[in-house]
């Protein structure tokens, strides 16, 4: 007898069982693939946005703002928050060097070095013999800098040339090296060498100034600064700063602009710019920062067959100026010697990081050039200043060579 199911539960059956949980799983799968391409995209156009990112960094010569965004965004923390600290850093000694000299800062002095150096260490030294072209338009930067990337490594690569940016011009940027001196001193030296040339004997002054005439030639130099010729005035005055700020017109204007970019610029793109009333120290912290360039290069510079040389470059016919010219010069120079001191200052603090203890003075700052009351050039004697061992004093901070 057949029993009804109407009343009855129903009752499933194992295969039942296994076709529904099928079916869960494969909802499951679909939707599991589905978030692995939703993530998979997000990824993608993360890593499509930091590329877009990078190439925009290259191309403006620092980080855009949308990276900075991402940065505070995402916080601060590195690797070594996470992971404990990184294995030791080494040294790294770079490749590419670039020393644009500055004119009558000891730079024939260093580039002899260089030639020692460069046959004993294997490097390549290109030693450009332009003097008179520091500015450049755009063009000769990029062609200048290209020619400089092409140089078989490791170079170094010295011009007198103000300070080339490469990584504008998205060209790897290498390290730059320089030596300064004092304002006033360099200025002297500048001024007689024109005219006089050195202990070379070469008649090279003569070379670079011959269209100059007998009366400009023997120009008094206290005359020249106190009746404002455009040799001691401003903006020839305005020399050091555009070797360090750059390229850019507003960089020749004396001021504050100037001033600051050419700070900056050290800050950034400087190994070490030393000062030549202290060069065997700036020989010895260039020793320790690129030993394969300048190893053993103060045993060099100390050696008699290299005093010989060194001693034919020193300007003949040099003399010091009144104090009256003195100061009026040094008032005219004051962005100068502002960023003189901050060299100074920047490069004490390296010999200090590096260990190094000089035994050489530092000279204070000449404020008697400031404090000397104003007065005619006719209260100001040669005679009584050779009488006044004070005043005799006062001149000794000036670098003779």
């Amino acid at each position: 007898e057949r029993m009804s199911c109407s009343g009855s539960p129903r009752h499933r059956t194992p295969t039942a069982t296994r076709d529904r949980s099928g079916r869960r799983n494969i909802l499951r799968s679909l939707l599991s693939l589905r978030f692995s391409l939703r993530e998979y995209g997000l990824c993608m156009s993360a890593l499509l946005l930091f590329c877009l990112a990078s190439l925009l960094c290259q191309w403006n010569g620092g980080p855009p703002g949308i990276l900075l965004e991402l940065r505070h965004y995402l916080g601060e923390s590195t690797f070594a928050d996470d992971h404990g600290p990184y294995p030791p850093r080494v040294l790294p000694f770079p490749s590419q060097v670039v020393y644009n000299r500055v004119g009558k800062c000891g730079s024939r002095t260093v580039v002899l070095l260089l030639r020692v150096l460069a046959e004993r260490h294997q490097f390549t030294l290109v030693s450009s013999d332009i003097h008179n072209k520091t500015r450049l338009t755009k063009h000769e930067q990029v062609a200048l800098m290209r020619n400089i990337s092409n140089i078989p490594k490791p170079f170094l690569f010295t011009r007198h040339v103000h300070f080339l940016n490469f990584s504008r011009f998205t060209i790897e940027q290498p390290v730059y090296i320089n030596i300064i001196r004092d304002p006033i001193s360099r200025f002297l030296s500048n001024y007689f060498f024109r005219r006089f040339g050195d202990w070379r004997g070469e008649q090279n002054h003569l070379i670079r100034t011959p269209g100059m005439k007998d009366f400009e030639r023997y120009l008094d130099i206290n005359v020249c600064i106190l009746e404002n010729y455009p040799e001691c005035s401003n903006p020839r005055l305005f020399y050091i700063i555009p070797y360090f700020c750059g390229q850019h017109p507003q960089c020749r204007e004396p001021g504050t602009w100037a001033l600051e970019r050419a700070k900056k610029n050290v800050l950034e793109n400087y190994l070490l710019v030393g000062i030549l009333e202290e060069l065997e120290d700036v020989l010895l912290l260039l020793e320790r920062l690129l030993p394969h360039f300048f190893s053993n290069v103060l045993t060099i510079y100390k050696s008699p067959e290299y005093r010989k040389l060194g001693n034919m470059t020193g300007t003949v016919k040099k003399h010091t100026p009144t104090l009256r010219a003195l100061q009026v010069l040094y008032q005219r120079m004051k962005y100068e010697y502002d960023f003189y001191y901050f060299i100074r200052d920047q490069f004490h603090l390296m010999k200090k990081k590096i260990g190094l203890k000089s035994t050489v003075p530092s000279a204070p700052q000449p404020s008697f050039l400031l404090n000397l009351p104003q007065g005619t050039e006719d209260t100001l004697l040669e005679e009584e200043l050779e009488e006044d061992e004070d005043l005799e004093d006062a001149h000794s901070w000036l670098v003779q060579p």
